[in-house]
């Protein structure tokens, strides 16, 4: 007999035939709350394929023959991973095939921030280009200019790369170690959090999703930065004290932000932020390429048909459980 699994998003449909072809698959859309059906299915499953679900110790009381979770995504904070550890269930995700570009579009939008295109952009289309623009439409420029990365992970690092390389950029950041590789080659300096805001043209912020970096950024933190920097969030929208955010951009204390990630998702349409000028909206679009998704989706699968075949995961989160 067949092993179920439920799937809870959307996969190419060759991968999703793959699936079939080895287990009985449910499928459900993922819901604030979720109905009874999904219930009863994970009453039988042995795994969880999808992103974004809080996997807790309420769920998998639920799931008492759950023996793998698989998130589609690099990011991993829905899931109680000491939880899982403790329960000897697996848990994947995707890392490495979405790095270069999420990094690419958090470049663009820094680009896209600094040089206010998506501004212009508008401005030519609204036909109001009658004439040559004065100074009160100018941007900013980026090469040269100090980029200050807070977290220096995988897409941290794609980042820093891209400043180094393609824009001469002085790269500073602050991380929960060191990172030699990224001093040797990028000529990166490590600062503190403090040190970084102060100094900073352009701050990043990649940490990830934690207790400790919940509401990282605030006002104190705000007010640590120039009057010139752009503040730029690819990472999680939780790091971020978002009306802190909107404070220091209506008050000039910043001069501008980019945004992929909000406190909501999707973002209210009556946030403030989107009435504002001076930042650049995207709708949490970072690994939304054709190619990339395709890779995350097929590593997801490949990480829960190995977890369930005997075999050790590719991406697998809590190696302790191989122990047990």
């Amino acid at each position: 007999m067949k092993r179920e699994i439920i799937l809870y998003k959307s996969i190419p449909t060759d991968l999703l035939e793959q699936l079939k072809n080895r287990f009985i698959v449910h499928q459900h859309q993922l819901k604030s709350e979720m109905d009874d059906s999904f219930f009863s299915d994970l009453q039988r499953v042995e795994g969880i394929i999808g992103s974004k679900l809080r996997v807790d110790g309420h769920l998998l009381d639920q799931a008492p023959h759950l023996k793998i979770v698989t998130n589609i995504s690099v990011g991993y904070d829905n899931l109680d991973i000491e939880e899982l550890t403790k329960r000897s269930i697996m848990a994947t995700n995707t890392p490495d095939v979405l790095t270069d570009t999420v990094a690419d579009t958090v470049f663009g939008l820094l680009l896209a921030t600094s040089r206010r295109i998506c501004e212009l952009d508008q401005y030519v289309k609204l036909g109001r280009w009658d004439e040559n623009i004065g100074e009160h439409l100018f941007g900013v420029d980026v090469h040269h200019k100090t980029l200050g990365i807070i977290g220096m992970g995988r897409i941290g690092l794609a980042v820093a790369e891209r400043a180094h390389y393609g824009f001469k950029m002085k790269i500073v950041y602050h991380n929960r170690s060191t990172h030699s590789y990224a001093e040797k080659n990028l000529n990166a300096t490590y600062a503190s959090l403090e040190e970084l805001l102060t100094v900073s043209d352009f701050v990043l912020v990649m940490a990830p999703l934690v207790p400790e970096t919940v509401k990282l950024i605030g006002e104190k933190e705000f007010d640590l930065m120039k009057e010139t920097a752009i503040f730029l969030n690819g990472s999680r929208g939780e790091l971020v004290d978002e009306m802190a955010l909107i404070h220091a951009l209506q008050s000039k204390k910043i001069w501008g932000a980019g945004l992929d990630v909000y406190e909501q998702e999707p973002i209210s349409k009556e946030s403030l932020l989107l009435q504002l000028k001076n930042v650049v909206t995207l709708p949490h679009i970072g690994s939304a390429t054709r190619e990339t998704r395709y890779k995350m989706a097929k590593l997801a699968v490949d990480n829960l048909m190995k977890g369930l075949t005997g075999e050790v995961p590719p991406s697998l989160i809590n190696p302790d459980v191989l122990t047990d």
